[in-house]
């Protein structure tokens, strides 16, 4: 090929094409994981109220869900074979993040097996599984952090925050099966539910900083329907009843239906948001498509028909443009109506100011992903330097935001800066 000016714009062109068509591929593998994820969720349920109630329970039911969580296990290894191999785009940590993915599939059966025998608790089931799912939504996490465009990045920012407070909701249901069906109230337990309805609702909130009108709408109503009000009955019951006091155990199937209301109707907005990531993929194809086509037919005119040199001299090596504005080149002088045709100046400016709009857009999105590592990180050095659990560590970070009047975020940056030694010498402690 040979190398012009108008052949390295119109490669740029094609790379944002493929670029788009990569993000398509993947919003695929987000629905397929999406599914999963929920099926996981919904076993993870049932596995809680099976060993809750000593396998008298849900031992068939929890046997059907595992059976489709396999289904959609192997439906996810045919994605990936199909779309993940010739994904020319992909980053290691995004392979890194599946193949650990997929590690955990590996030991599902395992441990299907102990909890079939009843070999573990209901806590230790819970925890399990919920590794597994949160490596699921890493991997979705990451491919957020690589989206190329405003329209898709904010939709997946939006989608992966819905789903961080769906499985939130999920675990929630799984510790309250498990207080309610022991039918003693445990401190333990309180302090995981507290964190997780905390925590659910910073996610939501991220939601809806980013998601359209649509899903907003379909929030609203999920919101303000009828399992909303029992859910917080059943709360304030949970967290307000002193450890060691009874509970009442027949309200366990109330709760459990009452979260699962709630879950089934995350999962019909999740469905909503992933066609429509799927047709904002399809949608930006055609566009970019078009654009290169049109760019294509100009740039074939121009190399027939070349305008004069001198104008585009004067506009390129004007002395008084810096360097890093070089893209902003000057507008054209003495150019009568019929001369107006575009020079290849004209087009690259156009798709400069484009991409400089565009990455502006996104700078949005990422933020709020760059803040979400800060604070996992943040999260994961105090647990480490202190010893404390997860929610004592993010108690940790939220009460200093508080104090100190500062964002949360900023308050996880200051941590990370802290020395190593900060905090070393104490025993740990849950």
């Amino acid at each position: 090929m040979q190398v012009s000016a108008a052949n390295i714009l119109l490669l740029s062109r094609q790379q944002e094409i493929e670029a788009l068509r990569t993000l398509e591929s993947r919003s695929s593998l987000v629905a397929t994981i999406c599914t999963l994820v929920h099926a996981l969720q919904n076993e993870r349920g049932a596995t809680c109220i099976y060993l809750a109630s000593a396998g008298t329970r849900f031992r068939d039911t929890r046997r059907e869900l595992a059976d489709e969580s396999q289904r959609l296990e192997l439906l996810l290894r045919e994605e990936l074979g199909e779309r993940l191999l010739t994904d020319a785009c992909g980053t290691a940590r995004l392979y890194s993040l599946i193949a650990w993915v997929l590690l955990g599939i590996d030991d599902l059966p395992t441990l299907r097996r102990r909890i079939e025998a009843r070999q573990l608790s209901g806590d230790d089931a819970v925890r399990s599984i919920s590794r597994l799912i949160a490596g699921l939504l890493s991997v979705i996490f990451e491919i957020a952090d690589s989206a190329v465009t405003p329209e898709v990045s904010r939709s997946l920012v939006a989608l992966f925050n819905l789903l961080n407070g769906k499985e939130l909701a999920g675990q929630e249901r799984a510790v309250g099966a498990l207080s309610f069906a022991s039918g003693r109230s445990d401190a333990g337990h309180q302090q995981r539910l507290v964190h997780l309805i905390d925590a659910q609702e910073r996610n939501f909130q991220l939601f809806a900083d980013f998601a359209d009108s649509e899903a907003i709408a379909q929030w609203q109503a999920l919101e303000a329907s009828r399992c909303i009000a029992p859910l917080e009955r059943f709360r304030r019951i949970l967290c307000s009843t002193r450890p060691g006091e009874a509970l009442n155990a027949e309200i366990s199937d109330q709760w459990f239906d009452i979260c699962s209301e709630r879950l089934t109707g995350l999962w019909s907005l999740q469905c909503t948001m992933v066609v429509a990531l799927q047709r904002t993929c399809s949608k930006l194809i055609i566009e970019a498509e078009r654009d290169l086509a049109n760019a294509e037919g100009l740039l074939a005119r121009l190399v027939q028909h070349p305008p004069a040199s001198a104008d585009r001299v004067d506009r390129f090596f004007d002395p008084s443009r810096p360097i890093d504005m070089a893209m902003s080149f000057s507008p054209a002088v003495h150019r009568t109506p019929e001369s107006m045709e575009q020079s290849i100046i004209d087009v690259l400016q156009a798709q400069s100011v484009r991409l400089a709009s565009v990455e502006s857009e996104l700078q949005a999105a990422r933020r709020a992903l760059d803040e979400r590592k800060l604070i996992e990180r943040a999260k994961g050095v105090l647990m480490a330097r202190l010893g404390v659990s997860e929610e004592k560590a993010y108690k940790a970070l939220r009460d200093a935001s508080m104090s100190q009047n500062r964002r949360i975020a900023d308050v996880a940056e200051a941590t990370l800066a802290l020395p190593d030694f900060v905090g070393a010498g104490r025993k740990p402690h849950q």
